[in-house]
């Protein structure tokens, strides 16, 4: 019997700026996501997130503060980014300070709701106490989206209370539709062990795109997706929060992470700075590969090597994704020769990784582009390839003929054999007669010629060093 999957309903969570849009979406996510901060705007982008609100699966929207603002400020692309998402959800919720009470901008973005969204609820944040929030509360039947459900998102009081909103207006939740073709009379032993289950071929890819502030990581996102998805502009720190889309790549899902700049911590004075650092300092932690966009007139600075040195300690496979290579010359050679000079740099920068990809291209014109997915296709098959150990053994003895193991105390180490213990990233063990005498230089030759003669280029790899138990020894 095979149960056929639901399609999400899509819930906007709108409203002006800091009235609790983002703590209610984390409470509702049932996790922190979205980062939150008592600043006006601290939201801009959308961000999206599955949800169970009741018994209903649905996917939630936050959205930037809904501001009167036109033209090409920031301010109007936050807004029109809010539009959107109403625009594309099959509810809304419309959140409101109930402590402060209605304002003009409340009212003026409840005469546009009533002509756009013909599903509303009004929620009324902020009513741990109903001494404080009554007025407001009040105020809101006269909106005309019916009675408003009061809730404190911090506290998480009245949030049940949604869920009976959203039947009211969406209808009860549909049982999951069965396939009634399936024969539910099959005969199972109950001896036989089921099969192991195969890999999700499913699975999205974590791809994240970060780099210092204004190298061009959100032109990046919308020149992939061919929709301009998050906000981009002149100024530095236009992104704020890691913002995650779902992507197909010629068949293959991809979830690519937008990322807030990183900054040298000693410029950080910020909290909310501080905040979106450690966001994308998450978004690389989870990431499987990570494409780090440079600046071509500004490289290699030293804080994208940081973050590159980052991303391998983190074990994540790495891109270099060098932007704005339209403005290296002004002929083809002069930007070839530029070029070469950048990435002889860029490799000598980063030797620990050997064969490190590197990608070219203009996010502002597309140029390039389409060269950047491949090498991301291929460095994330890398990192997730596996050696069987009778092939690294035979390999192990013939790199140890090549090139011996030196000598300490008039005595040779020995390296007996070895094993890969697991992938993403390639790690293997090797049992090591004397392990803390041997030198990091013999262990740069094996990683090496192990990304050599694998074909594991740029990919972080990493030996750990055993001793054999002596079996004559107890204990």
């Amino acid at each position: 019997m095979t149960v056929l999957a639901i399609q999400r309903p899509r819930i906007a969570l709108v409203g002006r700026p800091n009235v609790g849009k983002s703590t209610l979406f984390n409470r509702l996510a049932g996790r922190r996501m979205a980062i939150v901060a008592d600043e006006p705007g601290t939201t801009r982008d959308r961000r999206e997130a599955p949800a169970t609100i009741g018994r209903r699966e649905v996917t939630i929207t936050d959205t930037a503060g809904w501001e009167e603002a036109v033209g090409d400020r920031l301010e109007a692309g936050m807004r029109k980014q809010s539009e959107r998402a109403v625009r594309e959800a099959d509810a809304v919720l419309f959140v409101i300070d109930a402590r402060a009470g209605l304002t003009p901008l409340d009212r003026a973005f409840a005469a546009w709701l009533r002509k756009h969204a013909r599903k509303t609820i009004v929620v009324a944040n902020k009513c741990e106490s109903a001494s404080g929030s009554d007025a407001g509360l009040a105020e809101a039947h006269g909106l005309g989206f019916g009675d408003p459900v009061a809730v404190s998102a911090e506290h998480g009081m009245g949030v049940g209370d949604i869920a009976d909103a959203l039947t009211r207006i969406l209808g009860p939740v549909p049982d999951a539709p069965i396939d009634e073709d399936d024969d539910d009379d099959v005969d199972v032993d109950a001896d036989e062990e089921p099969d192991e289950p195969p890999a999700d071929p499913l699975r999205p890819v974590q791809l994240a795109i970060v780099g210092r502030p204004n190298v061009g990581k959100s032109t990046l996102l919308n020149r992939l997706l061919g929709d301009e998805r998050v906000l981009t502009g002149p100024e530095a720190g236009t992104t704020r929060d890691a913002i995650a889309v779902e992507w197909m790549h010629e068949g293959k899902p991809i979830r690519l992470i937008d990322t807030a700049g990183l900054r040298r911590r000693a410029n950080v004075s910020h909290r909310l700075e501080a905040l979106s650092a450690r966001s994308t300092e998450e978004a690389i932690r989870f990431a499987e590969v990570v494409v780090l966009v440079l600046d071509a007139q500004q490289m290699m600075e030293k804080q994208d090597l940081t973050i590159a040195r980052h991303v391998i300690e983190e074990g994540r496979g790495l891109v270099l994704a060098v932007n704005k290579t339209d403005l290296l010359g002004a002929t083809d050679k002069a930007r070839n020769e530029q070029w070469k000079k950048l990435t002889d740099r860029l490799q000598a920068s980063l030797a620990q990784v050997r064969g490190i990809p590197i990608v070219g291209f203009s996010a502002r014109t597309g140029r390039g582009i389409d060269k950047l997915m491949p090498a991301v296709v291929k460095l994330h098959r890398a990192w997730n390839s596996r050696v069987p150990t009778p092939q690294f053994n035979r390999w192990l003895g013939e790199a140890i003929e090549r090139n011996p193991p030196p000598l300490v105390d008039g005595r040779r180490i020995k390296l007996k054999f070895g094993s890969q213990v697991k992938s993403r990233p390639p790690t293997f063990a090797l049992f090591v007669s004397r392990p803390a005498d041997l030198p990091e230089s013999y262990e740069r030759y094996l990683v090496n010629r192990l990304r050599e003669d694998f074909d594991l280029p740029g990919t972080p790899i990493r030996i750990v060093m055993r001793k054999p138990k002596n079996p004559f020894v107890k204990g």
